[in-house]
């Protein structure tokens, strides 16, 4: 039997770009370490543990001997952590533990998708599109059937449509279709739509709600790659990131992009959200 463990650091939507890679790396037994708030979406591991949980971090410093002796009992070490740290690695080749460390952000002159450059890592002879998906049960009562659900925000402010046009686009949808809005825990909006707020903790809990929507709309975030992952109608709107290589990927994914998002206007959204739904 081998044992694989698998390292990766990163936000909601890296991991998620990761997961074909992941996947490909699948073994007898295959241990995740990621950050805590990525583990419910690694349901194909047998154990999940979080990084800051591990002491991974005191490695380079001062090596707990417990940890050491958990890293040697891996056949295999795929890692995205420290991949970019000299002295992390040092250290792990002095201790001699079976580490394979992966790049963990495409380099700037990368000319592919982010999921394919993470699996072509791992398997350089993948020559499938790289598309990240997240299986979820039939949809229950507490699903988004028929709603349309908008996220307005992101990680990075700089990636943030207007609020004020997601506001708009929303008032003006709600005239043919329900409207909700997906929150993080931190996420405020204006008293007005506080009723029409939906907030869940679990990614997994999060993916399996979205995965009834009719359709999701939203910022470059984590979330919009969980939807889309999850199977969702998404709508992504994006202006300074390359769409080429972070865009969702998904069968029923529209990009709309902009040098600059208040380029892009409520009405040229609210067409890409008609016209995808007239798809369906």
């Amino acid at each position: 039997m081998t044992h694989r463990l698998i390292i990766r650091p990163g936000a909601i939507g890296d991991f998620i770009l990761s997961l074909p890679a992941m996947e490909r790396l699948r073994t007898d037994y295959l241990e995740i370490w990621a950050g805590t708030q990525n583990l419910p979406l690694a349901r194909f591991a047998a154990r999940t543990r979080s990084i800051a949980s591990t002491g991974l971090d005191m490695l380079e410093i001062d090596p707990p001997a417990g940890l050491v002796q958990e890293l040697r009992g891996f056949d295999s070490i795929v890692s995205w952590y420290g991949s970019a740290r000299p002295e992390f690695r040092d250290t792990v080749e002095t201790l001699g533990l079976r580490f394979q460390f992966l790049t963990a952000i495409p380099p700037e002159n990368c000319r592919m998708h982010a999921a394919d450059f993470y699996l072509r890592h791992v398997c350089p002879q993948a020559q499938e599109q790289a598309i990240p998906r997240i299986e979820c049960p039939e949809h229950g009562p507490d699903d988004a059937a028929g709603l349309t659900v908008i996220h307005p925000f992101s990680g990075s402010l700089k990636k943030c449509w207007p609020l004020e046009r997601y506001q708009a686009l929303a008032q003006k949808l709600e005239a043919t279709m329900p409207v909700r809005w997906c929150l993080g825990p931190e996420d405020r909006l204006p008293e007005a739509q506080a009723a029409a707020v939906v907030r869940k903790a679990d990614l997994y809990e999060l993916a399996c709600w979205l995965a009834g929507a009719r359709v999701y709309i939203g910022n470059d975030s984590g979330i919009a790659h969980l939807a889309a992952a999850a199977g969702t109608r998404v709508v992504a709107i994006f202006g300074p990131t390359d769409p080429d290589v972070w865009a969702p990927r998904g069968d029923n994914v529209r990009v709309i992009a902009r040098p600059a998002l208040d380029q892009i206007s409520v009405e040229e959204v609210a067409a890409v959200v008609l016209d995808s739904l007239a798809d369906a």
